[in-house]
């Protein structure tokens, strides 16, 4: 018969800190990927949208990263169309565009509607770390579990 004995709260404590640092390096990748390598960065408003967590509890640990309050996040992510609608000037009385080779000025235009490609910036991110997340959560349980 083999006597097994390890301390779990040593466990858990390293799986807490090695998720933590995936995290970190899961976000860092997530800003790479928006800062031009997969959508050409504007305003910077998705990219400080990114928001990562940890939750610890007797069930378990959990990693969550997402974007919140940008409304276009999704579907850069997954892709999809977006509805026809009317384009209206707001700030002034005109919108201005360039078409057929001239300036042209409008009180308000109809788009057709778009359909936007999937250009996923949190899926592609954690499936390019999937080989790092998994040997750096062995990793931790072996150090954890090495006698010493």
């Amino acid at each position: 018969m083999i006597d097994v004995q390890f301390n779990a709260q040593a466990v858990q404590n390293a799986l807490l800190g090695q998720a933590d640092t995936l995290r970190g390096a899961l976000e860092a990748k997530i800003q790479q990927k928006l800062s031009g390598k997969v959508l050409q960065t504007r305003s910077g408003a998705l990219a400080a949208s990114i928001i990562s967590s940890i939750e610890n509890s007797e069930s378990g640990t959990s990693v969550s990263i997402s974007s919140t309050g940008v409304p276009y996040a999704a579907i850069q992510e997954l892709g999809g169309k977006t509805a026809a609608h009317e384009i209206v000037a707001v700030k002034g009385k005109a919108l201005a565009f360039s078409a057929g080779g001239g300036q042209v000025f409008a009180r308000g235009v109809h788009h057709p509607g778009s359909t936007i490609p999937a250009r996923a910036y949190l899926g592609s991110a954690l499936a390019e770390m999937q080989d790092d997340i998994e040997s750096g959560f062995k990793q931790a349980i072996l150090e954890a579990l090495a006698p010493g």
